[in-house]
């Protein structure tokens, strides 16, 4: 199969150069780096945790305390199905939030290093 489109423009030299492995090396332990690892686990790892707690406390819930699970809310909606359509709601929400700290403080950082490790610096 052959295509009519023409080449895009400008050739194999339009491409950033590849950094070293030095050059990873040396911005691993920058300061800058050191920031933007921080901002990303002072929020990943505690909603990890959190999340996991959440839902281990509705696993336990649902083996040890089926008493407080089956009791009705209204209709035949019980306290196990809200639970676990809260587990839903809070893993959207978990990644919405995330996708928010990302755009607000970690791509900014990390476009920072990218554009200053691609010019060289």
């Amino acid at each position: 199969m052959t295509t009519e489109a023409a080449p895009p423009p400008g050739g194999p030299d339009t491409q950033p150069a590849s950094p070293t492995a030095e050059e990873f090396a040396a911005v691993q332990t920058s300061p800058e780096f050191g920031e933007l690892r921080s901002a990303y686990r002072s929020f990943a790892f505690p909603l990890t945790v959190a999340f996991i707690a959440w839902y281990l406390l509705y696993v336990l819930l649902s083996n040890y305390a089926g008493g407080f699970m089956g009791t009705k809310l209204f209709g035949n909606i019980n306290v196990a199905l809200v639970l676990g359509l809260a587990q839903f709601a809070t893993t959207f929400l978990i990644a919405w939030w995330y996708s928010r700290h990302a755009a607000e403080k970690l791509d900014p950082k990390a476009a920072a290093i990218k554009s200053r490790m691609e010019a060289g610096e």
